[in-house]
């Protein structure tokens, strides 16, 4: 695994792309029970280093039910983004994940990762690559349907605070999927 995350860390397969140049961010163990695939550093986790140091951060750990210590605790909690590099600033928001990541590094940590129980799905980006087929017709369907992909994965939206608009048309997604993400969280971290 170390040196795995050296070479990771060391990536510039897409250097001439990334505006701020590369900064791989991942955070991973082989004891590690949860993987949270996530869409692609922002400008902050890339000034700091820290996957999810941002208010989108502060919002998922709030909807996974743990605290910052049990968050950052690579033994129980893997952090993976599709695109490990923040990929630039687009029209509505941060370019999409670059896709050479995904393909060249998710399986090999995966490898190295045999505890694995739950993956987290954070965004379309991830759900497309992971779910392909059995993703329904959009993000929102596909959380709508998540106890289809158990025990496996669990869909999510962005946590982003751009996704407020989102969270208030489908008071859904607080009431029930939200509980019953903390249900598997616990009971995953609690083996």
């Amino acid at each position: 695994m170390k040196k795995l995350l050296k070479e990771i860390r060391a990536c510039k397969v897409c250097k001439a792309h990334l505006p701020l140049g590369p900064r791989p961010i991942v955070a991973c163990h082989p004891d590690a029970k949860i993987i949270i695939i996530g869409q692609a550093p922002g400008t902050k986790v890339h000034a700091t280093g820290v996957p999810w140091d941002d208010p989108s951060g502060r919002q998922l750990r709030k909807w996974l039910g743990v605290s910052d210590e049990v968050f950052y605790d690579k033994t129980k909690i893997a952090l993976v983004p599709m695109g490990f590099c923040y990929p630039g600033k687009g029209k509505g928001g941060d370019l999409p994940p670059r896709t050479e990541c995904a393909p060249l590094w998710h399986q090999q940590l995966w490898d190295v990762m045999p505890n694995l129980e739950l993956i987290i799905l954070i965004g379309t980006y991830a759900q497309k690559y992971y779910l392909k087929k059995d993703m329904e017709k959009n993000l929102t369907e596909t959380v709508k349907a998540y106890e289809k992909y158990a025990p496996k994965y669990f869909p999510l939206p962005h946590p982003s605070p751009r996704n407020r608009f989102w969270l208030t048309k489908n008071p859904w997604f607080d009431i029930e999927v939200v509980k019953e993400l903390q249900n598997k969280v616990k009971a995953c971290l609690e083996r």
